[in-house]
């Protein structure tokens, strides 16, 4: 039963973690990924659908990347709904390709963005401390119940502690990791 618990409070830890990254990929540095082009949906036959199911997204260069739709037609709708999207992007099409060149960052937008990241991270501190809580109230849950014993139940809720700590760590060193990643010129 421990162990059950323990498990169910790691994955919801894991997908706190998984939603960090994601969050991160939405924050642009200064050099092109793909990843940050994640968030945008194309009109697509009347459906809503990511741009990377209708086009392939690369990086041509450090600071450029590159949308080849799949089909000729959609041209016009990624180039709006890159530019209708919150990133601050200015996409160019030449020919059947859509450049979108990175703006350079200045150090009060870099600030700005070094901040929503780590909103972003305490936003994932706060979903694993909640795994947490709950993991806790299901071990005293047993114990009331008479399935556990107090003994096991402080050794499942140090298991818990412990699994815990380890994913702030790790969500900590994902914060640093963007924060030097923005701050870098």
């Amino acid at each position: 039963m421990i162990d059950d618990i323990k498990a169910d409070a790691e994955k919801r830890m894991k997908k706190s973690l998984e939603a960090l990254s994601s969050a991160f990929n939405k924050i642009r540095t200064g050099r092109a990924h793909p990843a940050i082009l994640d968030s945008v949906h194309v009109n697509y036959y009347g459906q809503d659908t990511p741009l990377k199911q209708v086009a392939s997204v690369n990086v041509e260069d450090n600071r450029t990347l590159t949308v080849s739709p799949w089909e000729k037609n959609l041209i016009p709708t990624i180039e709006k709904a890159i530019m209708s999207s919150d990133l601050g992007l200015n996409p160019a099409t030449s020919g059947d390709i859509i450049r979108v060149p990175m703006p350079m960052l200045t150090e009060e937008t870099r600030r700005e963005m070094v901040k929503q990241a780590k909103h972003d991270a305490e936003n994932a501190r706060v979903g694993i401390r909640n795994a947490r809580r709950d993991a806790n109230n299901d071990l005293k849950e047993l114990e009331k119940e008479k399935e556990i014993t107090e003994d096991d139940q402080r050794r499942g809720e140090d298991l818990i502690q412990k699994l815990t700590d380890q994913y702030i760590v790790e969500v900590d060193k994902a914060l640093k990791a963007k924060e030097d990643d923005l701050m870098a010129v």
